[in-house]
């Protein structure tokens, strides 16, 4: 099948422009009077469109890609690993997000400052935005990937360089005028394109594997190699597997509490509920609802693997069932561009352009009330008062500055994904790791302890950010330790370090 875009595809791409015209036309109606209503979209936002926004930020163009590619190279056992978000969302809405509701706060990290001083909390936000410019540039480059493959016909570092600018200016425009309130609304648009897309492709891909479900059965349980893909749980304790049992419970779990109650990009949502209770059943409902989106996916790449290795399903006649020769962190969208029929090809490509779009405007937006709200607000009203949309128009440079370092992540995410030859799903997870062991081991001793001081907050913050980099194979750490114990071990020496000082202070 000829991989260029044929007329049709077009008009699908075109179709999605003018949704993404219309969609921006009525969202800058939305009027941001202050920085609360820019950043928290004035508390209004209820439940299911709460789980909606979260949800598309969470299951981004990593899931996209990295999912099927999960599949593809492994087994359900990511699918299985789901348990550890959900139960991380019950340990958030039950333990963080109320203390978060009774302070009132913009920003995760005020609790510090309630806690310990505002130094506390400034190192804290810029903990936070150094991790989601590592994660969120690592988001832009695995979408930058497949806009690549569509637009350029290549994933070299131009074509990369290209299709990551793209996306950050797509998004920085969304985001610009009306704030959170814009982006939850666009969530939801992007998020029915994203899912549907998924699910039209793997109807496509089923009905083009002409073989029975018994026979698809037994041939995922028992690959030519032995392998049993269908498998959900992996009990292995070895620990350069990142999505086996130990891992959810350990790991996986940490990983999720911090993404959930720590990462504004995520908590930004749910503080936009009216009250505390309406923001937790906005996680939890979430959580949930990502099950079946992450077993589509993976459910994806495991059909993938039947179609491009096991020629004696796909039937004689058929020339597509050729194992895949390409790269294999590009095999879902690889069948997209060679196998997927004229319209649906366009209708998938856009998905995953949805996907990372609802992903950068979202990461924006947080980060820029971070800076406004931890940094620059308390800097501005020690020189005078300033008005409320001052801070909505120094809300919208912030997007701009963090808009730049995203997009420089994304270009090195390039030279780094490739130097380490890591699986997508795992490269965009493992950059997470490098911030949040420093986060959660500060936030479990300021919330369950007494101990720690300011100054013991921003020592093990670093510590737990160099430990992290410490276990990276290409610096001192044993090859192959997967990043859910490289981040229980930077979580442990940032709460140990966080927890000397025998008192608060003052």
């Amino acid at each position: 099948m000829n991989p260029q875009f044929a007329p049709l595809d077009w008009l699908v791409v075109g179709l999605y422009v003018l949704v993404l015209l219309i969609g921006g036309w009525l969202f800058s109606r939305f009027k941001a009077d202050d920085a609360r209503d820019y950043f928290l979209a004035g508390r209004t936002i209820p439940a299911w469109l709460a789980a909606v926004s979260v949800l598309s930020a969470t299951q981004s163009a990593a899931t996209f890609l990295g999912a099927p590619d999960q599949g593809y190279r492994g087994d359900y056992s990511y699918l299985g690993a789901v348990l550890a978000p959900v139960l991380a969302a019950f340990f958030v809405a039950h333990v963080l997000i109320p203390r978060f509701y009774a302070m009132r706060a913009t920003t995760v990290y005020e609790l510090l400052e309630a806690r310990f001083d505002a130094r506390a909390k400034h190192w804290a936000g810029g903990m936070f935005l150094i991790g989601r410019v590592l994660a969120g540039g690592a988001r832009v480059y695995l979408a930058a990937i497949a806009i690549a493959m569509v637009a350029f016909g290549s994933i070299d570092a131009q074509a990369i360089i290209f299709s990551a600018a793209a996306v950050m200016l797509v998004s920085f425009l969304f985001t610009f005028h009306g704030g959170l309130k814009s982006v939850i609304w666009n969530d939801l648009i992007q998020f029915v394109i994203y899912a549907g897309s998924a699910v039209a492709v793997l109807i496509f891909l089923r009905l083009s594997i002409p073989a029975s479900n018994a026979e698809l059965i037994a041939a995922l349980s028992n690959t030519p190699d032995g392998v049993n893909k269908l498998r959900l749980l992996d009990f292995s304790t070895d620990l350069s597997k990142p999505f086996t049992v130990l891992a959810i419970f350990t790991g996986l779990f940490l990983l999720n509490v911090a993404n959930a109650g720590l990462d504004q990009d995520t908590t930004q949502r749910l503080l936009a509920s009216p009250d505390a209770k309406t923001g937790a059943r906005g996680l939890i409902y979430s959580q949930l609802a990502s099950v079946p989106l992450i077993a589509m996916f993976v459910t994806i790449g495991l059909l993938l693997y039947l179609f491009y290795n096991r020629p004696d399903l796909m039937g004689a006649d058929n020339q597509a069932a050729t194992s895949f020769a390409g790269e294999k962190i590009t095999v879902f969208v690889h069948y997209i561009l060679t196998q997927v029929p004229p319209g649906l090809r366009g209708l998938v490509t856009i998905g995953v352009t949805a996907a990372a779009v609802a992903t950068t405007n979202s990461a924006l937006n947080a980060m820029s009330s971070v800076m406004i709200s931890d940094f620059y607000k308390p800097w501005r009203e020690r020189r005078g008062e300033a008005s409320p949309k001052h801070y909505v128009h120094a809300g919208r440079w912030g997007m701009a500055l963090v808009g730049m370092a995203m997009f420089a992540m994304a270009v090195l995410s390039f030279y780094w994904q490739r130097h380490t030859d890591m699986p997508l799903l795992e490269f965009a997870l493992q950059v997470m790791v490098f911030a949040y062991a420093g986060l959660l081991g500060v936030y479990f001793v300021a919330v369950f302890t007494a101990r720690g001081s300011s100054g013991s907050v921003i020592a093990g913050l670093i510590a737990g950010f160099v430990t992290v980099f410490l276990l990276q194979p290409f610096v001192l750490g044993p090859t192959g330790l997967a990043f859910p114990y490289q981040l229980c071990i930077g979580t442990l020496a940032s709460a140990i370090v966080t927890a000397i000082p025998r008192v608060r202070a003052a």
